[in-house]
């Protein structure tokens, strides 16, 4: 079925390499398969590439996906279906997030033995032998090595599932980066589950200020440390409704236009309390999907109100920002960042920013407006000055406030903890599971939305 499978990082380099019919020519299929990803035009490039034979390779199939940064590559010299080797890539990403703590370059070069053992029970002469954890945890001995213990002093990224976050003052643990699995030193570890409602929000806003687009995606993940086939209930808001026509309740609802859920979540009191059941196996798992266009419940998270001035004569453009963060009061914005391009051949930048934690530099023809913290209901500014010589001006030689070519649209990322444009919200996570002993399992649940493409016109 698969001739080759390996995982390369995103500059190429190949991290593991397994060839299991000893029919291609050798590990050199890996950098023919980057080739061909790098030249293709655009940014993305399709998941099935063919190559015709030649002296070293007779035709051949790569199919990949790119997890984490890293491209996971499978390829066959048969005639089989594309998507059945896409499904099996996802579930070795899965596996390999679930043994070694998560997948990443770092996790993969400190467990070579662990992926290769791995790779050798899940397939055998290129045929898929099993992905179900519960039967590979009988035959995989070796160890994973975790990375280095969470420090509550570096809350420096914002992960999910509560592994590196900055958007609760006590992190829980560093459950979330460790292997499912716990090791056979160490048969202590906690009992936890995760459970994160995470939202994607894409806007774009006209030049006027008018609302031209917005698309919320969402997605409740949950990862759990516990026995598969523990039972576990979870409650959403009880006003959720699907659809305009769905009403629940007697206030506006938290209304999505689509939702999916994975197959093993039981509905049979979604219907009528909002209650999701399920019996998870150990790792990751997607319980529900969902999707919310052209009409939020809350008024969007940010505002901006730009103002420019440049003079043709002197090449000098001002670019006046005020953005106002329409959050309720007690919530913030972390890690924002306003990317606005500039016109071709700026050379000089000054300004004048509201706040001393703020931060405002050139790069890559484009201004960069760092702000670490905004606090819902706040408005900050920040004044630009530039020299931008031989740039095209109006007719005339006097001042203009329309923006000149190359200027904008701006773009804008954050991330919004304990915060969904939808509205919907985890009421309780309820488990079934009683351990041996006092100590009951840790639940943590987490809300966080953040920036997908949210551009405003100047």
């Amino acid at each position: 079925m698969i001739s080759q499978f390996f995982i390369l990082s995103s500059k190429g380099d190949p991290l593991i390499y397994k060839d299991f019919r000893g029919d291609s020519g050798g590990r050199d299929v890996a950098e023919l398969f980057y080739r061909k990803l790098t030249g293709l035009p655009g940014d993305e490039s399709p998941v099935v590439m063919v190559t015709s034979g030649g002296e070293h390779h007779d035709d051949r199939h790569f199919i990949h996906i790119r997890h984490s940064g890293l491209y996971l590559v499978a390829t066959t010299s048969e005639n089989i279906s594309p998507f059945s080797l896409l499904e099996l890539l996802s579930r070795l990403a899965t596996l390999l997030g679930d043994y070694c703590g998560s997948l990443s370059e770092g996790t993969i070069s400190r467990n070579v033995a662990l992926v290769y053992e791995l790779l050798d029970e899940v397939l055998d002469y290129g045929y898929v032998q099993t992905t179900s954890m519960e039967m590979l945890r009988n035959f995989i001995q070796t160890e994973a090595v975790v990375s280095k213990p969470f420090s509550l002093f570096d809350l420096s990224s914002v992960g999910l599932f509560g592994a590196e976050t900055q958007q609760s003052k006590v992190a829980p643990s560093s459950a979330a980066s460790r292997p499912v699995l716990a090791s056979r030193s160490d048969q202590s570890q906690k009992n936890e589950v995760f459970l994160d409602v995470v939202e994607r929000l894409s806007v774009l806003i006209a030049s006027n200020g008018s609302l031209l687009k917005v698309d919320v995606q969402g997605e409740i993940r949950l990862k759990s440390f516990l026995p598969s086939g523990s039972e576990m209930r979870i409650g959403l808001t009880e006003e959720f409704c699907v659809g305009k026509s769905e009403l629940r309740g007697y206030g506006p609802g938290i209304r999505v236009d689509e939702v999916s859920f994975h197959s093993s979540v039981l509905l049979e009191e979604f219907e009528s309390h909002r209650i999701l059941r399920l019996q998870p196996p150990q790792g990751e798992l997607t319980v529900m999907r969902y999707q919310l266009s052209d009409d939020l419940p809350s008024p969007l998270p940010f505002r901006l109100f730009p103002s420019v001035q440049w003079d043709r004569g002197s090449g000098r453009l001002q670019v006046y920002l005020k953005l106002r963060c329409d959050l309720p009061p007690k919530s913030q914005a972390l890690n924002v960042r306003l990317h606005l391009p500039l016109p071709r051949g700026v050379v000089s930048l000054s300004q004048e920013l509201s706040g001393p934690e703020q931060k405002a530099e050139l790069g890559e023809g484009a201004l960069r407006w760092d702000l670490p913290r905004v606090q819902g209901g706040s408005q900050l500014s920040g004044l630009f000055q530039m020299d931008v010589p031989g740039l095209p001006g109006p007719p005339g030689q006097g001042p203009s406030t329309s923006a000149p070519l190359g200027l904008g649209p701006a773009s804008l990322s954050f991330e919004l903890p304990r915060h969904t444009c939808s509205g919907l919200q985890v009421r309780f996570l309820r488990l079934a599971f009683r351990p041996c002993g006092n100590a009951n399992p840790h639940k943590w649940v987490r809300h966080l939305s953040h920036s997908d493409a949210y551009v405003i016109r100047i």
